[in-house]
Parts: structure tokens; C-alpha cells; sequence
């Protein structure tokens, strides 16, 4: 097998197109196409079954892909083990993230890593969705939770608290509940991953009257500002209102699961300097955010789902 057929193999499994593995190596779609049949051919197999809108490996295929793209990160781990020496972080860094995050703390702490490391470019998105790092080529996704997919690895960055507000406008009409047993009956705005008819309470099942469930924090905190329930919201998303007396925190001793956040990545055996400089930068950073509104958590490496 040449190195050249397991790259170009590898890119066109990678990209899921022919014309988009072929741009990238700088070739010709025809020569793409052409050199994978010589390539099935030679080997006597079918790698992949093509339709005019997909590609999809076949079982011998998706063997042969595994083992000819560990060969490229052996190849890759060896060129960069020597250029590493003598260069220090650069390149594009893809980073995704919650909205709230990156508007809150990911954007500044970005900033100035990139004036440290003038040589670092950055692509960001801020979703709601969870993205997947292998799939979409993304070096670092940031997310709410532990990830699904054992094959990423999974650095545990913080964890921020819950609590139970509402707007004193809704407090004037429907009363204040002073224990836990008081909060059934009463208006909840649930985030996607509450349970759809209970209070987000750990230890406790107490019925809630669901009026609206959404999965942005940002949209919660604002549908409880304009008095349409009560919201368990993060403490990094409520702590400013609840100062300023725009919403008021209810039942203190109330226990709310806490919001686990986890930088997430596809392998710390070949992990690029840029993206292991910019995850040291951001652990590094996470302690001076200041107000109590993230609270560092000790990281750990997680290689399987919970």
C-alpha cells in the first residue's frame, strides 16, 4: 500500500465527497475517483458504496479506513514531534461553544490568548446544539454535560450551580412558595434536559404546572424576567438580575443538579500545540473569572459516557 492511496482514501472517507477530498489534497475530482478504483481494484474489495448523494463504507472498508488513518496520525504525530520543538502555537483553532459561554467568558479569554500567540487565527461557533468534533473538524467543542461518544476525550472544565428564580411581578401574582412542597402547582419554565413534569430538584419530586421548556438559558432567564414562571437557571446566566432585584431567588436550600461543562476533543495522543496551549490557557483562566459566577472544577479525562 503507498502512502499517497491511503491519504487520498483516507481524505475522500474523511470529507464524505469526492469533490471536497480532492480540493483539499489539490487534485483533480477524476483523479480522486480514478486512483480510489485502481485502489479497490488492486485490492480486490469494495471500499465504498457510492450513491449521487452519499458516500458509505463497506465493512472491509471501514477496517481498512481505521487502519490507514492511524498510519496518517503516526505519519502526522512524527512530523509534528520534530517541528514542535522549535515553533510555538499557531494556525487556525475551530472552537464551538454554548451562547451564553462564549459571550460571557470564551470571547475575552480567546482574545487574550491570541495576543499572546500572534500567530493563532480562530474560527468560533456559538450554538445550542452539540457539535461532534471528528465529524464537523472542530478542534475543541465545549459543551454542557459529559459527552456521549467514548471515542472523544472529555476535559471537565467547571461546574455552575442552579437556582430557583422568578420576577417579582410573577411573585405579586401567584405568591411566594417558602418550602419546596409549595413550588407544585406553580408556573415552570424547564430547560430541554429537565424532567417535563417535576421541579429540577435533586432528591425531590415535586409536580410542576410546565409552561414553556426551551433549550437556551438566555431565553429562559428572559421569559422568567417577563414573569411567565419560575426558572432553575445557572448562577452565571442570573446572578446580575438577582443583584439588581430583577428577579429574586427563591428557596435557597432548594438543591438543583449542577451544570457539568466539559471542553471535548477527538485524541490527546496526537493533539496539535495550539489546541493543548489553549486548553491550558483556558483552565488557567477559569479561576479569574471573578463575581462567583463559574466555579472551577477539578479536570479529569473521561473516555467513556457516564
Amino acid at each position: 500500500m503507498g502512502l499517497d492511496d491511503a491519504l487520498i482514501f483516507t481524505r475522500v472517507v474523511e470529507c464524505h465527497s469526492f469533490t471536497q477530498a480532492a480540493s483539499s489534497l489539490g487534485m483533480q475530482k477524476s483523479t480522486v475517483s480514478r486512483r480510489i478504483a485502481l485502489l479497490e481494484e488492486r485490492l480486490g474489495v469494495r471500499l465504498l458504496n457510492r450513491t449521487t448523494r452519499k458516500l458509505r463504507l463497506t465493512e472491509v472498508g471501514q477496517a481498512y479506513y481505521e487502519r490507514c488513518r492511524q498510519i496518517m496520525l503516526d505519519f502526522a504525530e512524527a512530523e509534528q514531534a520534530v517541528m514542535q520543538l522549535q515553533r510555538e502555537p499557531s494556525g487556525l483553532l475551530r472552537i464551538s461553544a454554548p451562547i451564553e459561554f462564549g459571550q460571557l467568558f470564551l470571547g475575552r479569554v480567546l482574545g487574550e490568548f491570541m495576543r499572546q500567540y500572534p500567530q493563532i487565527s480562530a474560527e468560533v461557533e456559538l450554538s445550542s446544539r452539540l457539535v461532534d468534533p471528528l465529524e464537523e473538524g472542530v478542534d475543541i467543542a465545549i459543551q454542557v454535560g459529559q459527552p456521549q461518544d467514548s471515542t472523544l476525550i472529555a476535559r471537565k472544565l467547571f461546574e455552575s450551580g442552579r437556582r430557583l428564580c422568578a420576577s417579582p411581578a410573577y411573585l405579586a401574582a401567584h405568591g411566594t412558595p417558602r418550602s419546596v412542597a409549595e413550588l407544585e402547582g406553580h408556573r415552570a419554565i424547564l430547560l430541554q434536559h429537565d424532567a417535563p413534569r417535576y421541579w429540577p430538584l435533586l432528591g425531590e419530586s415535586v409536580p410542576c404546572q410546565r409552561v414553556l421548556t426551551c433549550n437556551n438559558i438566555t431565553f429562559a432567564r428572559e421569559a422568567a424576567l417577563a414573569g411567565a414562571g419560575i426558572a432553575g437557571l445557572p448562577l452565571m446566566i442570573s446572578d446580575e438580575a438577582v443583584r439588581a432585584g430583577r428577579l429574586v431567588e427563591l428557596l435557597s436550600q432548594a438543591r438543583l443538579p449542577l451544570g457539568e461543562v466539559y471542553a471535548v476533543y477527538p485524541s490527546r495522543r496526537f493533539q496539535a500545540m495550539k489546541v493543548k496551549a489553549f486548553l491550558d490557557f483556558l483552565m488557567a483562566s477559569l479561576p479569574l473569572s471573578g463575581g462567583g459566577l463559574l466555579e472551577p472544577g477539578a479536570p479529569g479525562l473521561l473516555t467513556s459516557p457516564a
